[in-house]
């Protein structure tokens, strides 16, 4: 059994918002060349590799990058 605490393992107070900084975090975690395209990419490669060695590097690959 296990309990659920919603609350942060580090805390966060924001004082003032700074667009130009969000705009370059959501860049890297989302855009074309961030963090989830480059897992998504691994991910699909993986399926359509004849190679069994190279399949197991891309799936610990794909996933490496999914936990950042």
């Amino acid at each position: 059994m296990w309990q659920y605490e919603k609350k942060l393992q580090y805390p966060v107070n924001i004082k003032n918002p700074n667009p130009k900084l969000a705009r370059a975090i959501i860049d890297q975690l989302g855009g074309p060349d961030g963090e989830l395209s480059a897992a998504l990419r691994y991910l699909n490669q993986r399926f359509s590799m004849p190679y069994a060695e190279v399949k197991g590097l891309l799936t610990d690959i794909g996933t490496e990058e999914s936990a950042h």
